[in-house]
């Protein structure tokens, strides 16, 4: 099982896109053990999409969907007004 997943910071209006076979290790890794790279910049984060999918093949695909301008759009406008 792989996840599509969508994080966001509400301190720093940012979104961060990502796919993984687990999620709860993913999502512990950006909000406190990384010590390096993007998500550290702009923590703390929540989790506000996560979508499943069987094969790898399709969670990179939605991935790439939603780090598009398109998929970006679809987030700010029908996902994100839940969480503010």
């Amino acid at each position: 099982m792989f996840v599509t997943y969508v994080l966001y910071s509400h301190k720093y209006d940012q979104l961060y896109i990502g796919f993984t076979s687990d999620l709860l290790s993913r999502f512990r890794s950006h909000q406190n053990l990384a010590n390096k790279g993007f998500t550290i910049r702009y923590r703390p984060w929540i989790v506000i999409e996560v979508r499943f999918h069987d094969q790898k093949s399709q969670a990179l695909k939605d991935e790439k969907y939603l780090k598009s301008g398109v998929g970006r759009n679809f987030i700010r406008s029908k996902i994100l007004p839940f969480y503010m």
